[in-house]
């Protein structure tokens, strides 16, 4: 039978775009679940407060009057059920360290981070294991703070769990269907196969990602010509890979000095990034990802860029039976033909639920003209 989430009391620590939207979803489906936190600054802490999504909490300030420490006291969260950590990954030691020996027997700890190892190190030193179940929300948004927080960033998105080997299974099995209340999807799985997943399919592609542009970037002239092909297709550079075999093969044997050529600044750039990381040079890799946003992000909407462009928007929607079905009957009934729909379950780096896609331009723009005009919250493809 799955708990009575009415009745816990849940602690944040940090009260932002996540965990923000984690505690805005325990209150809506668990309105009379009590909620404690802290967060640095007082905007966020107050706002949720007056939003009535948390009922009491602290913030740097109110700590360093207190106690004289910028930081919480772990006893503020000694009879909370669950206690999220949601602030950077690089403040995990120290929250840990205030948690210790503060927490009730029965209590679980969780996280959001993208990674797993560095905590689960931190948890397993610190004697925090059995209490521990660690977490990865994989949704998301380029917007950041409280103030843009929502219930809904985390319905029908992939929410991973790593307990640990010492974490009770009543725990592990709370969690899950703490997640799947808020309409999320749990996936359990352990430390290592959690980093291992998310290096293949976000962090790999990320860096390669920031290579791959800055390779174009250097290679491009003063009239900016591969920019200028570029921007469309580009930038969905993964869809090739559904392109076939053979006309990839008979590419790279008749443009072979070419794409040798760019190959060799590609691996350059992977052989210089690889150096930087493996000597932790902090301001060198700043500068790696900071170059290549620059440059991605001085691409516009509308840019001419290569045939095959994907026209494509998502869609806030509920989860709720019929909601999906709304959204293209309402598009049908206009006369909007659509190419493809379906829900995203990984939502770290695109907003919204509904993923639809269109065979033109003057569809999309009909369509998300019809669409707001009925209220629904719209994200455009980047």
């Amino acid at each position: 039978m799955n708990p009575d989430f009415n009745t816990w009391h849940f602690g944040f620590v940090g009260l932002g775009l996540i965990g923000g939207s984690i505690a805005r979803a325990i209150r809506k489906y668990w309105p009379s679940a009590v909620i404690t936190a802290y967060n640095p600054s007082r905007d966020s802490l107050y706002e949720a407060m007056e939003d009535g999504v948390v009922n009491d909490g602290t913030c740097r300030e109110d700590c360093l009057a207190r106690t004289g420490k910028d930081r919480f006291s772990g006893a503020d969260f000694a009879d909370c059920d669950v206690v999220f950590l949601c602030a950077p990954v690089q403040d995990n030691a120290e929250n840990l360290k205030e948690l210790s020996g503060h927490l009730k027997s029965t209590a679980i700890l969780t996280d959001i981070g993208s990674t797993k190892r560095d905590i689960h190190e931190h948890v397993r030193a610190l004697g925090l294991a059995p209490y521990f179940v660690g977490g990865h929300p994989m949704t998301g948004s380029e917007r950041t703070r409280y103030r843009n927080s929502r219930a809904e960033l985390l319905e029908n998105a992939y929410y991973l769990l790593a307990p640990e080997q010492e974490t009770p299974k009543e725990k592990t099995a709370a969690m899950v269907a703490l997640v799947s209340g808020f309409r999320a999807i749990p996936l359990v799985v352990t430390c290592e196969q959690h980093d291992f997943a998310v290096s293949a399919i976000s962090h790999l592609p990320h860096v390669v990602s920031a290579a791959l542009v800055n390779t174009v970037r250097d290679a491009d002239d003063e009239n900016e010509l591969l920019k200028q092909i570029a921007a469309g297709g580009f930038k969905d550079i993964t869809r090739i890979s559904s392109s076939s075999p053979v006309m990839w093969q008979q590419i790279c044997l008749t443009n072979k000095d070419n794409l040798l050529l760019l190959l060799d600044r590609y691996l350059a750039e992977l052989q210089k990034i690889r150096g930087e990381i493996a000597k932790s040079k902090e301001n060198e890799i700043y500068d790696f990802f900071a170059a290549a946003k620059a440059y991605r992000d001085s691409f516009t909407q509308t840019t001419p860029g290569a045939k095959g462009q994907l026209y494509t928007i998502y869609v806030d929607i509920e989860d709720r039976p019929a909601a999906l079905a709304e959204v293209v009957t309402l598009l049908a009934v206009n006369a909007v033909s659509i190419k493809n729909v379906g829900i995203t379950h990984n939502r770290e780096y695109q907003e919204g639920v509904l993923l639809v896609e269109f065979y033109d331009a003057a569809a999309l723009e009909k369509a998300a003209e019809i669409l707001t005009a009925h209220s629904y919250t719209l994200h455009r493809a980047r």
